[in-house]
């Protein structure tokens, strides 16, 4: 455990739907509460927040002592980042919002030109999982990264120990099957995207598993109904607080903005009581490893933490291990809760009694002089004065009937700690007039309180000099094709056609103990085909990953470039490699708008790949100069730490082709990547835009790509055949050559 960090160093982190959601988490014990409002976060059908309510919801943390993170972590259309976050924003940070939680690397541009002072948290949908990412999002000018949860405690720690940011990980909770970030499947199977906070979760969905041959897999206990096999346990590391302490997280996040009041301030207490139990015990024996020995769980708030809620019980995800069968609910993920006492002592405690800050106040009535009250709040103190205190004509005022009436706090956030009152005898105040002055004290108070929290923003800037949207693009006159394959026998067809100029060769394609070689001779014979070689970094770049391109740059080094798929790999290649080496970004690296693109830009990319999520409106608004479109290829809809293969037959680290089916009767194939012990999962038909070169000229796009996964060499030849009959050709009616089924992905339809 970092030498000195005390009780309040950590933060407890909790998630807020609703006002009342709001409230109760507070009163249960959290530090700081994370919500969305009306628009751009990514639970866009949780209740949230309206802007009256949201503003409100700042002064009332503050006034507690507590912070609000708003949620804007959707990815950005053109339109929506330029025309409307800076109005969106705007009242929020005015009233003092502490952070904003961000996906859009354009959005992250933006909040930091417009919003000075306002922390930017990166959101887990950025898929940060390495300390190379990390990096590069601290030298952009993060507050905060929010880890990705497939992280372990090692990795968390390297981060910890080299990069100097805050980290907040997720403690307790739902789990995505995917890496955040990198999911299209709710996306492309009905156009609610993940993306823009509309998941549809068809991962919770059953899937019936078959092999490479298309024969049905039957698990390896025939007891078990393996259904559900896309869908992750819950989250629940109550029993690990001290590991997670140790490793450096700053704040233990609470996921479940869709959850329920009862559910969010029961799991909040529990950790409340349990991660102050640990941090006091530190304080008192001074020792990490005492603290942890001593460190306990009851039966009973383990029971509790079950009877909130949980997903066919719970995991403690992948802190200690990569993945595993254990971590899935193989049987319908329904969310259990149980316990009607429980939750009725929930409501009671958090729910139906609000917590109160404690003041110090003052109160003088003195014959012949206005009515006088001072009271104080932590370091605000204020002063105010009232009517005039009369002689009693009859009754005077008593102490007691005084004291009663000032103590009367009502609906404010406020509770009287000790109260003085100076009066002498005989003297006469209206109730009301005390009632008045107490009010106007204690708005006083709260206005005291809060200034030092208001803020005034920058004006919006226009855009002059800045990178401008141009719809008609850099006309080349020239298409320019690569082809990405995922297995060496995709490469031999390919050398023979001259109008591929660079071929991408991924990771997959080699067995770690084999790279040297193969990759070395499969770049000698690109070249000799007149072509360049691009070498594919995998997707999520983790410490593991990390140590062995450590090991392997002079054999990146020989390559004419590198794709990056990740933040982690972009920073690891222009850390680690040449300064001139050519980098291109693929989809994952998002560029919905032109502040991204120019963020981007920084890193000086040949070239970046148009988000798959665009449709053609999108498309001809977007800025295309050195842009990438893919025309053919099943696009990955999810990329995963768990394995299909080996959560239903035993891991035998043999790469694989399994196949889920749905229940419209439609197979994903799903690949299994040993080297970096990751998954796959592929749509169930190619894309194909091959139609619509005369769109993509007038949009500027003059590069493409082919990417090949699962495709036999055969199959190779017949689509580079198709492309130059199809695209290079422009010959009509080639659909009777398309495979039997394709998707024009979201090139008509979009996104919501």
């Amino acid at each position: 455990m970092t030498e000195g960090r005390k009780k309040r160093e950590i933060e407890l982190l909790a998630p807020a739907g609703s006002y009342e959601t709001f409230q109760a988490v507070i009163n249960a014990g959290a530090d700081a509460v994370y919500l969305g409002g009306s628009r751009f976060g990514a639970r866009a059908y949780a209740d949230n927040f309206g802007e009256q309510e949201l503003l409100e919801a700042i002064d009332y943390a503050h006034l507690h002592g507590r912070a609000v993170y708003l949620t804007v972590n959707t990815l950005f259309k053109e339109r929506e980042l330029e025309d409307e976050l800076y109005s969106y924003l705007r009242p929020y940070y005015e009233q003092g919002l502490d952070a904003v939680i961000l996906q859009d690397l354009g959005a992250f541009y933006r909040v930091q030109s417009w919003f000075p002072g306002l922390s930017v948290h990166t959101s887990t949908q950025m898929t940060v999982a390495d300390r190379y990412g990390a990096g590069l999002m601290k030298q952009l000018g993060a507050a905060r990264i929010v880890t990705a949860r497939e992280m372990s405690f090692a990795e968390i720690k390297a981060i910890h120990d080299e990069v100097d940011i805050e980290i907040e990980s997720f403690v307790h909770g739902a789990l995505c099957y995917c890496y955040s970030g990198q999911c299209l499947l709710s996306s492309m199977l009905g156009g609610r995207s993940g993306n823009r906070g509309r998941c549809a979760q068809p991962c919770r969905l059953p899937y019936e598993a078959y092999d490479a041959h298309f024969k049905k897999i039957q698990p390896n206990d025939k007891k078990l109904k393996e259904d559900y096999i896309l869908s992750p346990k819950d989250l629940c590391t109550v029993d690990v607080i001290p590991e997670l302490v140790e490793c450096g997280i700053d704040s233990f996040k609470i996921e479940g903005r869709m959850k329920q009041a009862e559910y969010a301030a029961g799991v909040v207490s529990v950790y409340r009581k349990y991660l102050d139990q640990y941090l006091e015990c530190f304080e008192r024996v001074g020792d990490a490893r005492l603290a942890k020995e001593a460190y306990r769980v009851s039966k009973e708030d383990r029971r509790s933490l079950f009877d909130f809620g949980n997903r066919s019980g719970f995991t403690e995800g992948y802190y200690r291990k990569h993945n595993g069968r254990d971590m899935i609910t193989l049987e319908k993920p329904n969310h259990a809760k149980g316990n009607e006492a429980l939750w009725a002592d929930i409501r009671r405690r958090y729910i139906q009694t609000e917590s109160k800050e404690k003041i110090k106040g003052k109160l003088i009535l003195f014959k012949d002089f206005p009515a006088k009250m001072e009271v104080s709040l932590g370091k605000s103190t204020i002063s105010v004065s009232g009517d005039i205190v009369q002689p009693a004509q009859r009754q005077p005022l008593s102490r007691e009937k005084v004291e009663s009436s000032i103590k009367k706090t009502g609906n404010t956030p406020y509770e009287f700690e000790s109260l003085e009152i100076e009066m002498e005898p005989d003297v006469f105040l209206p109730v009301q007039s005390l009632n008045q002055l107490r009010r106007e004290a204690l708005k006083a108070l709260g206005e005291e309180a809060l200034k030092g929290f208001r803020r005034t923003p920058r004006k919006l800037p226009g855009t002059e000099g800045e990178l401008p949207v141009d719809a008609e693009g850099a006309d080349t006159g020239k298409p320019f094709l690569s082809v990405s394959i995922e297995e060496r026998s995709q490469l031999a067809p390919l050398l023979s056609y001259p109008y591929v100029g660079a071929v991408y060769l991924d990771s997959t394609c080699y067995a770690r103990d084999a790279l040297e070689t193969e990759l070395i001779e499969d770049i000698g014979l690109i070249r000799a085909s007149g072509k360049e070689a691009y070498y594919v970094l995998p997707t999520v770049l983790r410490m593991e990953t990390e140590s062995f391109y450590l090991a392997h740059k002079d054999c990146l080094r020989q390559a004419d470039g590198i794709v990056v798929k990740s933040l982690d790999a972009l920073a690891f290649v222009r850390r680690e490699l040449p300064e001139d080496c050519p980098v291109l970004l693929d989809a994952g690296l998002y560029t919905y708008n032109h502040a991204a693109k120019k963020l981007l830009a920084a890193f000086r990319p040949v070239r970046d790949t148009v988000p798959l999520e665009l449709n053609r409106k999108e498309l001809f608004g977007r800025d295309n100069r050195n842009s990438e479109i893919v025309l053919y290829g099943r696009l990955p809809l999810m990329t995963s730490a768990q394995c299909v293969h080996a959560n239903l037959t035993g891991c035998d680290r043999k790469p694989t082709v399994t196949w889920l089916k749905d229940r419209y009767g439609k197979y994903f194939p799903v690949k299994n990547n040993c080297a970096e012990c990751y998954n796959t999962v592929y749509n169930t038909a190619p894309l194909i835009l091959f139609g619509f070169r005369s769109d993509f000229e007038r949009m500027g796009l003059w590069f493409y790509r082919i990417s090949f996964t699962i495709e036999s060499e055969a199959q190779v030849g017949e689509i580079m055949n198709l492309y130059e009959k199809a695209f290079l050709g422009g010959e009509a009616n080639v659909q009777q050559w398309y495979p039997k089924e394709y998707t024009n992905g979201h090139y008509r339809r979009g996104v919501e």
